[in-house]
């Protein structure tokens, strides 16, 4: 049989394997001088940044002072201007950390950083076990501990007449409706006992707005007593019927009793600490206090004002609406000057907020207006499709939200989250207009020390406040990349 002419009689020759296309000469070619107006634009930025690399470095390392325990050891003997004046950052280091906290009382400050860190480190490392206990320690133990010992805690817990007022209008208006439309035994008397929890919980957060007995029919009652009364009665209710003791609800609400109590029990100890006021905090414990609480605070609320956004019914989607566009449309110094200076006009007389709280509540209430426009991107996001999945499997508004929708709306929307958290970390340098000392206001007072004063210890302070603020930001956006890859494997073409 003849073979056909095309058909390639001898074995090909073999060729040279192709060349190593990774090499620095390929990666420097094709990204960098693809081009003569790409080479020229590489040379010219490169040289600029050698140049001002080179002199950071001599500013920074080379022609750098070490030591030191005044002025004059920053000034060159020639009168030339030298290099930073790194004796000025040891001497004010302490007091840009602590602020005006008393220096006996400094070590209440690292147990708190140290617990927190404990904490941060395995609720940030994916194979850590024990996430829920860990979340509460993060979200519910931390936060008691911290202000206990950063305050000095022996607080006298006892509401004023405010909170009655609130409890009972509480009390009506949860179990009102069950009597009026009838409701079955068992969800009447599950919901009487979430709402005397409800009002348990209200008297004791009351309980940091007046500090008076409250008086009903002309007979005067230990607001803490009524506190703890209320939710034993609650739990007496709630557990005198079998499918309540069952529910989810009664879950919720047995963990914020025991919340409740024990941080009643928790403020009302004297530990012996000494009280030290936030008027004397500063510095970066000023700095994370703030942003921690801001972004801890933000995110839930941003998601719930993004789904009240989003709502069907027209009460919740207008409100959500109109302070979401409130909020954003006014800038946050305009917020802490509000919360500062307005709002105790609005209080009743003898009423009155410390200054940290009102940053914090104006901090956190801003970024969940710009975390909820985040979100709501997110969400539509999502597909339709799973909306639609969601719902046929019969997932109620609730479960389909939790276990579909948001996790993967978050997931789309971990950028602008993390984006959020950095500007909110960076934006407490405002706390100031408010008579309060962060990080960068505390440095300002240090960098005015008059035994300090050289043409160098201005710049050798902001550079330094520049790493610490790099340092924070960074790892910030480097945990979210890390946690965006983690996420988005499945996604990968």
């Amino acid at each position: 049989m003849a073979v056909a002419n095309y058909v390639r009689g001898l074995e090909a020759p073999k060729l040279a394997p192709p060349a190593n296309l990774k090499t620095i000469r390929h990666h420097l070619r094709e990204n960098y001088f693809s081009s003569l107006g790409s080479g020229a634009l590489t040379i010219i930025l490169g040289s600029f940044l050698v140049w001002l690399a080179w002199q950071i470095i001599g500013f920074a390392l080379l022609d750098a002072v070490w030591t030191g325990s005044n002025r004059d050891a920053c000034i060159p003997a020639d009168g030339t201007t030298g290099g930073a004046c790194w004796p000025i950052i040891s001497q004010k280091f302490g007091q840009w950390i602590y602020g005006f906290y008393p220096v006996a009382e400094r070590w209440r400050i690292n147990i708190c950083a140290v617990a927190f860190v404990a904490g941060l480190a395995p609720m940030l490392t994916p194979t850590a076990p024990y996430k829920m206990a860990n979340a509460i320690y993060l979200l519910v133990v931390f936060p008691l501990v911290a202000f206990v010992l950063l305050t000095g805690g022996n607080y006298n817990v006892l509401p004023g007449s405010y909170a009655g007022v609130i409890c009972l209008a509480f009390w009506i208006a949860a179990t009102l409706p069950l009597s009026v439309f009838g409701v079955d035994e068992g969800a009447k008397r599950n919901s009487l006992g979430l709402a005397l929890a409800g009002a348990a919980v209200i008297l004791w957060g009351s309980s940091f707005i007046a500090r008076t007995d409250i008086t009903v029919f002309g007979i005067s009652f230990d607001s803490g007593f009524l506190s703890l009364a209320s939710g034993c009665v609650s739990l007496w209710v709630v557990l005198s019927n079998s499918v309540a003791r069952r529910s989810k609800a009664f879950l919720i609400w047995a963990l914020a009793l025991a919340t409740m109590l024990a941080a009643m029990l928790l403020l009302d100890i004297d530990f012996g600490l000494v009280p030290v006021e936030t008027a004397q905090w500063g510095g970066l414990t000023v700095t994370l206090v703030v942003s921690i609480t801001g972004i801890a605070a933000s995110l839930p609320l941003g998601i719930l004002l993004a789904l009240g956004r989003q709502s069907n019914l027209p009460a919740i989607r207008t409100m959500s609406i109109v302070f979401i566009e409130f909020v954003r449309g006014v800038p946050l110094i305009t917020v802490l000057f509000m919360a500062s200076v307005m709002l105790p006009l609005f209080l009743p007389p003898g009423m009155n907020f410390d200054k940290l709280l009102r940053a914090l509540v104006g901090v956190a209430l801003f970024s969940a207006a710009y975390m909820a426009e985040v979100v709501r991107g997110g969400l539509q996001a999502v597909p339709k499709g799973q909306y639609e999945g969601a719902t046929a499997l019969g997932l109620s508004y609730w479960q389909m939200m939790a276990k579909i929708i948001l996790p993967q709306a978050l997931k789309i929307s971990i950028p602008n989250i993390v984006g959020n958290f950095i500007v909110l970390f960076k934006d407490t340098t405002l706390v100031l207009i408010i008579g309060l000392f962060d990080l960068l206001a505390m440095a300002q007072t240090g960098l005015r020390d008059a035994a300090w004063a050289t043409p160098v210890t201005a710049p050798t302070g902001y550079l330094a406040i520049a790493l610490i603020y790099w340092a924070f930001c960074f790892s910030m956006s480097r945990y979210a990349i890390f946690t965006e890859r983690r996420l988005h494997t499945g996604h990968k073409r």
